[in-house]
């Protein structure tokens, strides 16, 4: 997904990164892995694939298109104080996502969004950025598992082609709360291609439109106020 005008970069996560994504982690599940954890699927696990989500880093008045890129980032950074959603001093990473592909299935094994970032598109571009990269590596399906309660996971796991083919009784072991498995349709398909390119597009619409305001919403900012 071209990423170019949006706020959020998606990257491969690196081992540098285990500390906040931990901060995420334990806020996020009521029982969370470990850092240990993480470092293993990160060092020693071939098989798994980990992508995190951040602000769009700094700019380099060396690289090209500079000017026009700092204006945009600016009025990126306005907006984003407009709305209340600048990031805390010393966060860098705001959500991460990752999938085991194994026998040319990408089983997504989390994803997960720091609170007050939640409803702004992270998690579902994390959720495109690993199907993407799913399909990159071979993959023919995607899978996962997901608590029957997370009505609203549901929902956007059922926009993206995946679909309740079973049950896992207990599978939650804090509440045992059982899990339903959605899985998709093969990833390379016609079907399935054509409505993911669309909901590829508008979900790039979505968050261009949210991070650019109409002429006149600019003219009216103020000075200290993406």
């Amino acid at each position: 997904m071209n990423l170019n005008g949006l706020p959020y970069v998606i990257e491969p996560m690196q081992l540098r990164d285990v500390a906040e994504v931990m901060e995420i982690e334990r806020l996020s599940f009521p029982t969370p892995w470990s850092a240990r954890a993480y470092r293993y699927e990160l060092q020693e696990n071939n098989l798994s694939h980990y992508l995190i989500a951040r602000p769009q880093r700094p700019l380099s008045k060396k690289e090209p298109g500079f000017l026009a890129r700092l204006r945009r980032e600016r009025l990126v950074e306005r907006l984003r104080r407009s709305l209340r959603v600048t990031a805390s001093p010393g966060v860098n990473i705001l959500g991460y996502g990752g999938f085991w592909l194994m026998a040319g299935e990408a089983h997504i094994s989390t994803i997960a969004v720091r609170a007050e970032w939640r409803r702004r598109g992270i998690g579902e571009l994390l959720l495109v950025a690993m199907l993407e990269r799913a399909v990159e590596l071979g993959g023919d399906l995607a899978a996962l598992e997901v608590r029957v309660s997370n009505v609203a996971a549901q929902s956007l796991y059922g926009k993206y082609g995946f679909a309740k083919v079973g049950r896992r009784p207990r599978y939650y072991s804090d509440r045992g709360e059982d899990a339903l498995i959605m899985t998709t349709k093969h990833l390379t398909s016609a079907a399935f291609q054509s409505g993911f390119q669309r909901l590829k597009a508008e979900l790039r619409q979505k968050l261009v439109e949210r991070f650019s305001p109409q002429p006149q919403e600019v003219l009216d900012s103020p000075s200290t106020i993406p």
